[in-house]
């Protein structure tokens, strides 16, 4: 059964997700460490699958830590915890598998839990389509979390990525590319440079003198020429499944 490590530097917090996950019937053992720096001793003596971060700690942060962890041969999968939500970008940048704010209910660190054993158990691409991620984005200076459920469309607006929903758009600090690759699984498709759409939203795709276009939430989007076959066939293949 996989091992955890939790990583907090306050100890009612450290006590009480080490009791919730020693309680969970599909975690085998839970280690914990007051800071970074302990966290990595752990790691160098001790086979861990999964790690539940703080992100404000003395000395490394947690963000620190998660990015020294990415360099592993076979990496854990990070959850963070933590009482700051505008740390929620960069743990998306850094791919963590989730984002959960304390105070937390205790069913909430269970699902993040469950995304994390879905990714030690390689399989991400399953999990991406099945998980309906959150996606942290800026409005009015708050961070809010959006289901990627709810986008239909994502447009390129330089570094960052501008993704529409059915009530409005937000900005999000990642290049289209990036999404496109992580999304991929999830049904997202690049249908021109500047264009990505969820195949779920398309509503119809039209060719008016070699010039292709497809309806997305009642928009017309357009189709690069590369882009046009796969999209179709994509499409044609959805529609027979």
């Amino acid at each position: 059964m996989p091992s955890v490590l939790t990583v907090d530097d306050e100890p009612p917090a450290l006590r009480e997700i080490e009791h919730l996950l020693s309680r969970d019937p599909r975690v085998g053992r839970v280690l914990t460490a007051s800071d970074a720096t302990e966290a990595l001793r752990v790691l160098e003596q001790e086979d861990v699958n999964i790690v539940f971060l703080d992100i404000r700690m003395p000395g490394l942060s947690g963000l620190d830590l998660a990015r020294v962890l990415a360099r592993f041969r076979e990496p854990p999968a990070v959850v963070f915890v933590t009482a700051y939500e505008d740390h929620a970008v960069d743990a998306f940048d850094i791919q963590a598998v989730d984002y959960v704010m304390k105070p937390y209910r205790p069913e909430r660190l269970a699902a993040a839990l469950g995304r994390a054993l879905d990714q030690v158990a390689g399989d991400d691409a399953a999990t991406s389509v099945a998980e309906d991620e959150s996606i942290p984005v800026e409005l009015g200076g708050v961070t809010r979390f959006l289901r990627r459920s709810e986008i239909i469309y994502v447009t390129a607006q330089g570094d960052y990525a501008r993704l529409h929903t059915a009530s409005g758009s937000h900005l999000l600090r990642a290049p289209l590319a990036t999404l496109e690759e992580r999304w991929g699984p999830a049904g997202f498709v690049r249908i021109h440079r500047s264009h990505l759409v969820a195949l779920q939203h398309v509503e119809e795709i039209r060719v008016d003198s070699g010039r292709y276009t497809v309806v997305v939430g009642g928009r017309d989007l357009s189709v690069s020429r590369r882009h046009a076959r796969e999209l179709r066939d994509l499409l044609v293949r959805r529609a027979g499944e």
